[in-house]
């Protein structure tokens, strides 16, 4: 046999931790990494599945709780705040906020735009506090 006929194709990057978040996500409560191993059709090696696990836990994406000798899994958030992490991660790692900002709001559908401006009305007549987070550091790009 060669090896184009022993190995599954490649998954794409992201693929794994996105299935096992999947899978968590569709537990009744905290998963162990056997149960998700099952869950993704058992191909993957337990190690796999635990060093997804790690990694997720890493990204805080996933949480963990002892359960006898093991580890219980539960997703940290919904589909919808792992997508904002990984959103807000990006900015984080970018000198001038303004400029990524700006781009991707230009970027946007009129429909998004909209959805996004009522968002942040909503967000400012509540009087929601701004996050817990630092403020952003100063733009190094001169202001126009």
């Amino acid at each position: 046999m060669t090896d184009r006929q022993q190995r599954p194709p490649r998954r794409g990057q992201g693929e794994l931790e996105a299935q096992v978040l999947s899978a968590l996500r569709a537990a009744e409560g905290p998963a162990t990494a056997g149960w998700v191993q099952e869950r993704l059709g058992g191909d993957l090696a337990y190690t796999t599945v635990i060093t997804i696990l790690t990694r997720l836990l890493d990204k805080g994406a996933v949480t963990r709780e002892r359960e006898g000798r093991s580890f219980a899994w539960t997703p940290a958030s919904d589909e919808a705040g792992f997508a904002a992490r990984r959103m807000r991660k990006v900015l984080d790692g970018e000198r001038d906020r303004e400029a990524v900002l700006a781009s991707f709001v230009a970027s946007l559908e009129p429909g998004d735009e909209r959805l996004l401006r009522e968002l942040l009305d909503r967000r400012s007549r509540a009087g929601s506090p701004s996050p817990s987070t630092p403020p952003p550091p100063p733009s190094s790009s001169p202001r126009q």
